[in-house]
C-alpha cells in the first residue's frame, strides 16, 4: 500500500510540471502580441506623414484617430508584457526559479515572484493600466452630445484618478 501512495504522490507532484503548456503558450502569446503592437506602430508612423500637408479641421480629426491608435499600441503592449509576467510567474511557482533573474539587476523589480498572490498582484497592475488606455481610448472616441456626457467622462476620470491614488497608497503602504 505505500508503495502506491509514492507512486501516486509522484505523479500527483510531477504533475505541476504540465505548467510548462500554459508557460510556453503564454510566451507565445506575448510574442505575437509584440508583433502585432510593433506592426501597428510602423504602420501608424506610415499613415502619419501626411499630417502635415492637411487643412487645420482634417488635422484635428487625423490627430485624435493617431493619439487613439496610440493608445491601441500601448494596450498591445501591456498585454504583451502581462503574458509575460504570468509566464515568469507560473514558471517560478510551479516549475523552478530562473536562475538567470536571480543574478540579474532588473529582476527585483520585475520578478520576486513568490506565491500565488505576488503573481495576482503583478497581473492586476498591469491590468489595471490597460483598463486605463482602454478608457483613454474610449473617451478619445466619444463624441461628447451634452453636458450630461461630458460629466459622465468627469465622473470616470476622477474615478480613475481616486483609483490610481489608492492603488498608490496601499503599495507605499506594503513598502
Amino acid at each position: 500500500m505505500r508503495v502506491l501512495e509514492r507512486f501516486f504522490e509522484g505523479v500527483l507532484w510531477n504533475s505541476r510540471l504540465l505548467v510548462i503548456v500554459a508557460v510556453l503558450a503564454s510566451v507565445a502569446i506575448a510574442i505575437v502580441m509584440f508583433y502585432i503592437a510593433t506592426v501597428d506602430a510602423i504602420y501608424l508612423v506610415g499613415d502619419v506623414t501626411h499630417y502635415v500637408a492637411l487643412d487645420q479641421l482634417v488635422r484635428d480629426k487625423e490627430h485624435a484617430k493617431i493619439v487613439a491608435h496610440v493608445a491601441e499600441i500601448v494596450d498591445g503592449y501591456l498585454f504583451a508584457a502581462i503574458m509575460i509576467i504570468f509566464s515568469f510567474g507560473l514558471y517560478e511557482l510551479f516549475i523552478s526559479r530562473i536562475e538567470a533573474a536571480e543574478t540579474s539587476e532588473f529582476a527585483p523589480r520585475l520578478l520576486l515572484i513568490r506565491t500565488l498572490d505576488d503573481l495576482k498582484e503583478r497581473l492586476a497592475k498591469v491590468v489595471f493600466l490597460i483598463l486605463i488606455v482602454r478608457y483613454f481610448e474610449y473617451a478619445l472616441q466619444s463624441d461628447i452630445g451634452g453636458p450630461l456626457d461630458l460629466l459622465y467622462l468627469a465622473v470616470g476620470i476622477a474615478l480613475i484618478a481616486l483609483s490610481l491614488y489608492l492603488t498608490g497608497k496601499s503599495a507605499a503602504k506594503e513598502a
